[in-house]
């Protein structure tokens, strides 16, 4: 019996899609890579924004197709959109045979097994529920990095964000079981563990009952195989001096944080329903800069909020400048069905949000260029990610650069380097946001 296995969204969603993708294999399904030579299709959904429930809606139909031809015995639903509108799906797309929640993932094998038996499958789990699957994750980003899921929900509950109607309050997955996964990974030859959650930095605080994210880094880097350790979707008001600390004397951390700031004006952040002041997000960028210089800091931004003014907007952008932040990513807002903003007065014209945006944008690619001018001449190491196609040159990573959000660096070198190898280069040019060097 063979599977394609479709994984849309975040980096958390793909965590749950490889635990999904080991327990089919465990089963003996063969995993395939295109429509045409499966039995079953299952698609593991997103709806954080509209975007992505377009896309997740327009997945789903372009592989209903196939059970309409009747080629595909079977089709799946998981993941957020199916959490939120699984009396839809299972109304409006009767070519869907089961339906999992965002908290019944380790369901998917029964699942399979009522959907090729002719049988109506729904399993929506308790959001309070935390799942603990005990399996060998199937890692699908090229078997050098991944992701490392540590908790699951959020407790934020800022005005604009649907999360935890979705994924539930927040649980630390326990200590154990992460290092016992962390430990099998490496086993596998990962060599980059990225940790993501809805918010990493208050990991172990309802578990434990205070912040561990410090003891299980330092309990990481004890892990043989490990060479880079990164963290992603640190809340501000959440990161400690422990925590600061922890990353500039552990040296497999890599000296990079995720920051999600969302925005700059106090006004708007408390619209948001954000925990931060412009003053204290000042202060806690300019602490840690300050603990570790060679620190990269990434953020994510939200233009177009209801009631953001050009005042506001200008705000925004003066802070921007003024911090530079090394990489920095602008959505613009989306009016999320159940949230409080989405009931907000004074909702911002899409044509405005997207100048914002871009006017954001601008800025930052100075800001960014400028940055990656200013590594020529340094000696930087690289963790190979590929070759590239008919030429002595090989892409890759840098430690200032996360997967798939952020920049890569291309080496020149006629020696034979693999995917996951890490080496010395020194960095000759720049182009845009992207670096070029040679193997030293």
């Amino acid at each position: 019996m063979k599977i394609l296995f479709i994984s849309l969204g975040c980096d958390k969603n793909l965590a749950d899609s490889e635990t999904m993708l080991g327990l089919l294999a465990s089963r003996g399904y063969q995993i395939v890579d295109t429509e045409e030579d499966a039995d079953v299709i299952i698609v593991n959904t997103c709806c954080f924004i509209h975007d992505a429930m377009e896309e997740s809606i327009e997945t789903i139909l372009q592989m209903a197709e196939y059970k309409k031809s009747g080629s595909l015995k079977a089709l799946i639903v998981t993941g957020c959109m199916a959490e939120r509108y699984r009396e839809e799906i299972t109304k409006e797309i009767p070519e869907v045979d089961a339906v999992l929640g965002t908290a019944s993932y380790g369901h998917i094998l029964d699942a399979v097994d009522g959907a090729l038996a002719g049988q109506s499958y729904l399993k929506m789990e308790p959001l309070d529920t935390l799942p603990l699957v005990n399996t060998h994750r199937m890692v699908t980003t090229g078997g050098h990095y991944a992701y490392l899921k540590i908790a699951e929900g959020c407790d934020k509950h800022c005005t604009y964000c649907i999360i935890p109607k979705l994924r539930g309050n927040f649980r630390s997955v326990p200590m154990e079981h992460l290092l016992r996964e962390a430990k099998q990974l490496a086993d596998d030859g990962v060599k980059e563990i990225i940790l993501v959650a809805q918010e990493t930095t208050l990991y172990g605080k309802d578990l434990y009952g205070e912040k561990k994210l410090p003891e299980l880094l330092r309990r990481l880097c004890k892990i043989s195989g490990i060479r880079w350790i990164r963290i992603l979707y640190c809340y501000p008001e959440e990161i400690t001096e422990e925590l600061i600390q922890t990353i500039k004397e552990e040296p497999k951390i890599c000296h990079y944080l995720d920051l999600p700031i969302q925005h700059a004006s106090d006004d708007v952040l408390k619209r948001m329903g954000r925990r931060t002041s412009k003053e204290e997000l000042i202060h806690i960028i300019s602490r840690i800069r300050e603990e570790i210089p060679d620190i990269t800091l990434r953020t994510t931004l939200i233009t177009g909020f209801p009631g953001e003014s050009k005042e506001q907007h200008e705000e925004l952008m003066d802070f921007v400048d003024e911090m530079a932040f090394d990489r920095l990513g602008v959505f613009t807002y989306s009016a999320e069905d159940g949230t409080p903003a989405a009931q907000m007065p004074d909702q911002v014209e899409e044509s405005v949000k997207e100048a914002r945006r871009a006017e954001l944008m601008e800025l930052q690619q100075e800001i960014a260029f400028d940055q990656a001018e200013q590594m020529i001449g340094r000696e930087v190491l690289v963790m190979i990610e590929g070759k590239v196609a008919d030429e002595n040159a090989y892409v890759g990573r840098t430690y200032k650069d996360a997967p798939n959000v952020d920049g890569l660096i291309f080496v020149n070198t006629d020696t034979e380097l693999l995917s996951g190898d890490f080496a010395k280069v020194r960095v000759t040019g720049a182009c845009e946001y992207d670096l070029i060097g040679e193997l030293m």
